[in-house]
């Protein structure tokens, strides 16, 4: 840990005598510890509310961003700012929780900096999928897709165990062994994979389409804007521009097929709200402004719930 934590310290490493910037030394010492053994403060998992592979991806980010600050944050504010900064995709409970654990002030305490929720400006990465199952849409603006594991993105992160079992899975098939080749599915699927009919290995990832928020399947219309989503993506390979990964591990992403922009075509169709907390895309205030006057979807109700007030209402109900 030695030179890495010399490396991520710089100055921070020297004497302090102010008690907010003891944050700062912690905050270096965990990223330092994420960087030589990939582990995040055990305590963690009681301020956020993600997995610890969510964890993970946090502090991954972290430590990059610290690395190429220049100058690397001295004080607990400068350190909350480049906390915020990095980590403004993701959802504002997990960010305030990672500030508290550290005891840096939460950005609605800084002077004169607005607190806007916004995404990166741009996709982190893109992930191109097989076509879709109808089956794997989960609501208006959720699904499963899958995404090949031979493609040069995801091929070197195949574990091996997966590999080999995928193979046996294979021969077993061929020797009409399905009890063993359903266990090895089942192994397979546990790891975050599967094996279609084609013996194609795919990586699975579950989606939150970015900036829109349809009704929950419990509430009117609910059912249709699933029904939307699924006619619009059946059978169609996705490219996903993915920005972050939310409190429940799912990839928040722009979703395009076949030159459409999914988004678009459910807000304009009246499937889904604009979820404008998280997303302040001008030209989806207007797509959802042009179906709210023509009255279609589920503006055809005089008084639509909003999901997120439904949510909100229903406590028990996971929120999406």
């Amino acid at each position: 840990m030695g030179n890495a934590l010399r490396l991520l310290c710089g100055n921070c490493c020297k004497p302090k005598t102010q008690e907010s910037d003891h944050g700062v030394s912690a905050l270096v010492h965990d990223l330092a510890n994420y960087e030589n053994n990939c582990q995040v403060p055990a305590r963690l998992s009681q301020h956020v509310a993600q997995s610890k592979k969510a964890q993970a991806k946090l502090y991954n980010k972290l430590l990059q961003a610290w690395k190429e600050a220049k100058p690397q944050p001295k004080t607990a504010e400068q350190a909350s700012r480049l906390v915020y900064q990095t980590l403004k995709g993701h959802p504002k409970a997990d960010i305030e929780g990672l500030l508290r654990f550290y005891s840096f002030p939460l950005p609605s305490n800084w002077i004169g900096i607005p607190v806007v929720e916004v995404f990166p400006p741009r996709p982190e990465y893109e992930l191109q999928t097989f076509p879709v199952d109808a089956k794997a849409v989960g609501d208006g603006d959720g699904l499963t897709v899958y995404v090949d594991a031979a493609d040069p993105s995801e091929a070197p992160k195949v574990p091996q165990a997966v590999r080999s079992a995928a193979l046996r899975r294979s021969k077993a098939r061929a020797s009409r062994d399905y009890r063993i080749a359903d266990a090895l599915q089942q192994n397979i699927i546990d790891a975050g994979y599967r094996v279609d009919n084609e013996n194609n290995l795919a990586k699975t990832y579950k989606i939150r389409m970015r900036g829109i928020d349809a009704p929950e399947m419990q509430m009117p219309y609910g059912k249709e804007a699933k029904a939307e989503l699924t006619k619009l993506l059946q059978g169609k390979c996705l490219t996903i521009g993915v920005y972050c990964t939310d409190q429940y591990d799912r990839l928040v992403g722009d979703i395009h097929c076949n030159g459409k922009f999914a988004q678009k075509a459910m807000l304009t169709g009246g499937h889904a709200w604009h979820y404008e907390k998280y997303d302040k895309r001008p030209e989806f205030k207007k797509w959802e402004k042009q179906a709210r006057a023509a009255r279609v979807g589920l503006w055809a109700s005089p008084n639509p719930q909003k999901p997120w007030e439904w949510r909100k209402n229903n406590p028990n109900h996971r929120n999406t």
